[in-house]
């Protein structure tokens, strides 16, 4: 074990890391290593409960608030779109489902679309960050926009789907996404650390995002880069330990019946030879199966990643408040412990 966190710390001094990383197996936690500010002008270091911007591993947020409608009969997976919200969609097909949205296959407009776009700031340069702190803040982005290809025709990530996933929740609970999550999700975790925060009022111990100009050796946060609340595709802020707490609760069907959590976990679109994606999560298959189940998120100022391990019971964490992907640091403890 001693060689891996020298490993990591030379990764994590290497790379730059700032962030954190926690890695527990069974009741047991393994590694808790931390690098870095969470606030750099004022020297504040990040440590195991800070709170990190996640990005779209808050997708699995919204997947697991969908599933939870599902469990008490107010719709299904199949059910489509078009009979969840009473909004107007004038250029989408009625046979996109909800299905479709969660597994990203719907077809609908993306208000960012990640193959033609690259760059998440661009977005806000002439639409006011501070404008955006609900769910129906972004219809005007994507609502009136051309259907990419038919329902279910090929897998195209879509943060709009889940904009529109999360609208559902919305009309279905009677609650604000954010509060719905907050308190059906992140209350029933156990995760009192964690939530969807305006980056202009954040709580204590908040790491705030950072983007570097390697060019310049400057550094600013991304109070600008990213919409000012967090939603259903993205933007909330989470612990390490909570998000353990997340996986736990979910494999552990304290969320969501077993059998309606049995149709999350299905690999239903195969993104690449060894890559899957079943609702709001990534899985990776092998020879018996699924042995990873993982969310990542990747904004201005924000990379995280975090990952199961169902035959290891292993939960790893990774979660930076800079632009340094801790992949090599996720490979690294997979190396050593699924051996």
């Amino acid at each position: 074990m001693m060689d891996v966190k020298e490993t990591i710390d030379g990764l994590a001094n290497e790379q730059g890391v700032s962030g954190t990383l926690l890695v527990k197996q069974g009741d047991e936690v393994r590694l808790e290593m931390s690098y870095g500010f969470a606030n750099k002008a004022e020297k504040i270091e990040n440590n195991l409960h800070t709170r990190f911007g996640v990005a779209s591993g808050c997708k699995l947020f919204t997947a697991i608030g969908i599933a939870q409608l599902v469990d008490q009969g107010l719709l299904t997976f199949d059910t489509k779109l078009k009979d969840c919200l009473e909004l107007s969609f004038p250029n989408f097909d009625d046979r996109v489902t909800i299905h479709h949205l969660l597994t990203h296959t719907s077809g609908v407009p993306d208000y960012f679309d990640e193959e033609v776009m690259n760059d998440y700031e661009d977005l806000w340069k002439t639409r006011p960050v501070y404008t955006i702190t609900k769910p129906e803040d972004f219809l005007p982005m994507f609502q009136d926009g051309n259907m990419l290809f038919h329902p279910g025709e090929r897998f195209h990530y879509n943060n709009a789907g889940y904009i529109l996933l999360g609208l559902v929740i919305q009309q279905l609970s009677g609650m604000n996404f954010t509060d719905y999550i907050e308190e059906k999700v992140f209350k029933e975790c156990g995760m009192v650390d964690s939530g969807y925060f305006s980056s202009d009022c954040l709580p204590e111990n908040t790491a705030l995002g950072y983007i570097e100009d390697k060019e310049e050796g400057t550094w600013k946060t991304n109070i600008f880069s990213i919409p000012i609340k967090g939603g259903p595709d993205g933007g909330a802020y989470v612990t390490a330990p909570d998000m353990v707490k997340v996986w736990e609760a979910l494999f552990s069907y304290k969320l969501i019946s077993k059998s309606v959590t049995d149709q999350m976990l299905q690999p239903y679109m195969e993104v690449n030879n060894f890559l899957r994606y079943g609702y709001g999560m990534w899985m990776n298959e092998g020879e018996r199966g699924i042995y990873k189940y993982h969310v990542m998120g990747f904004d201005p100022g924000v990379r995280f990643r975090a990952s199961y391990y169902p035959e290891k019971d292993l939960k790893i964490i990774a979660a930076c408040n800079n632009e340094v992907d801790p992949f090599d640091m996720v490979k690294t403890i997979e190396d050593e412990f699924l051996e």
